[in-house]
């Protein structure tokens, strides 16, 4: 199973690093570069990390800050990504292929309620 990743979004630390203390400060520029933004939106985007993002956004956002995307965005493992080993059925005799299925067989469906002939 490959290792399952995930980021860390750094625009705030970027901007500071650049002298922009308030979210704020983007709007102009990204007007600029033709991206209208509202100032909760741009507070989303430095605060929060964002799920989905424009290329477009991100390219401005890297003119802006005249950065790369690795001083943006770093991958790192998913938290819980290890897979921990199945353990061992727990019982008798399995049949071939059923390694590890456990509690997990389907149990026959019992009919009540109804006379059989």
């Amino acid at each position: 199973m490959a290792a399952k990743l995930d980021y860390q979004w750094h625009l705030r630390k970027v901007m500071a690093d650049r002298g922009m203390f308030s979210t704020t400060d983007l709007i102009p520029p990204l007007a600029e570069r033709g991206i209208s933004l509202s100032s909760s939106q741009v507070y989303r985007l430095v605060v929060e990390r964002p799920e989905r993002l424009s290329l477009k956004i991100l390219m401005a956002l890297l003119d802006i800050l005249d950065c790369t995307m690795d001083d943006l965005i770093e991958p790192i493992a998913a938290a819980g990504a290890v897979k921990k080993p199945k353990k061992a059925a727990v019982g008798g005799g399995t049949a071939p292929g059923a390694e590890g299925l456990g509690g997990l067989r389907p149990k026959r469906a019992r009919i009540r309620g109804v006379d059989r002939p």
